[in-house]
């Protein structure tokens, strides 16, 4: 870590600026994560010297589970950030739209859980490798009564086609990294004694490429416009955010273990249970 991006370790080398998120304990989304990648894209923005970006975890079980759940207690934590987001975007699509446009080639490499908001950062990088044995990915907003509200709808919808993409929403178990790649979610699933090797290699490849390739290569390929949708999508997130349900089931889930260790590994379970309790209440 440094005391620039208290929650990020940055290094640079030939080009080529190696993230590790390292944000304890289980390297959940939280206004400090946001903020930090977002200075960093930021700074990096217009530097000729960094041409290729790869994010990666330090905790080899978890790349980002999710967005910060604790945060439903703090309804203006974001507040400060959302200022910046572009008009037309809430804070969590600004988040995953200023990764899919930054001008360098964005990589993820993929050792561990992302759901939530952290599979829609996953979603919004230009590549993703991952872990054919630990690689997990999931969109599990629907176990929490809400559906996705950071681009999910949209980068899958667009990448995957809309059976598939409805799939994952509505079915929220994670998938492993051979079906992501067969879907589409993601580029490669390789061994994990592969993994370093091949993205690293792939990395120092673009970066040593001649001056102006990448950025003809990412203009000729141009980031879909998914405006449009990003409306549809806030519209359906925050309508069922304001129901009941969402926040029995987030801080039900908060109480039985999310953003633990053992809880987060088994936390689709753990809500499954917690919503057939309280489908059995009185105007549960």
């Amino acid at each position: 870590m440094t005391e620039e991006y208290p929650t990020l370790r940055v290094s640079l080398d030939r080009g080529v600026a190696n993230v590790v998120i390292d944000n304890p304990p289980v390297n959940v989304l939280d206004v400090q994560l946001m903020t930090d990648v977002l200075k960093f894209l930021k700074k990096v923005r217009q530097d000729s010297s960094v041409r290729v970006i790869v994010f990666s975890s330090a905790d080899p079980e978890f790349f980002i589970p999710h967005v910060d759940m604790t945060l439903i207690d703090e309804p203006t934590a974001f507040d400060e950030l959302a200022l910046e987001a572009p008009e037309g975007l809430n804070v969590f699509q600004a988040f995953g739209e200023a990764v899919r446009h930054q001008p360098q080639v964005t990589i993820v490499k993929l050792a561990g859980i992302a759901r939530g908001g952290g599979a829609e950062f996953v979603t919004a990088a230009d590549m993703t490798f991952a872990s054919k044995e630990k690689a997990r990915l999931a969109q599990v907003e629907v176990l929490m009564g809400i559906t996705p509200g950071g681009g999910a709808t949209q980068y899958l919808g667009q990448r995957l086609g809309r059976n598939r993409a409805l799939e994952i929403l509505l079915g929220g178990d994670p998938v492993d990294a051979e079906t992501a790649e067969r879907y589409g979610w993601i580029n490669r699933a390789l061994p994990a004694d592969e993994l370093d090797a091949f993205v690293d290699r792939l990395a120092r490849n673009i970066a040593a490429l001649p001056d102006g390739v990448i950025g003809a290569a990412k203009a000729a390929v141009p980031a879909v416009d998914l405006d449009g949708g990003f409306t549809c999508e806030h519209q359906a997130w925050a309508g069922l955010f304001a129901l009941p349900a969402a926040e029995k089931l987030i801080r039900g889930g908060l109480e039985r273990g999310a953003h633990t260790r053992e809880g987060e590994l088994r936390l689709e379970d753990l809500l499954r249970d917690l919503w057939e309790e309280l489908k059995g209440q009185p105007n549960g």
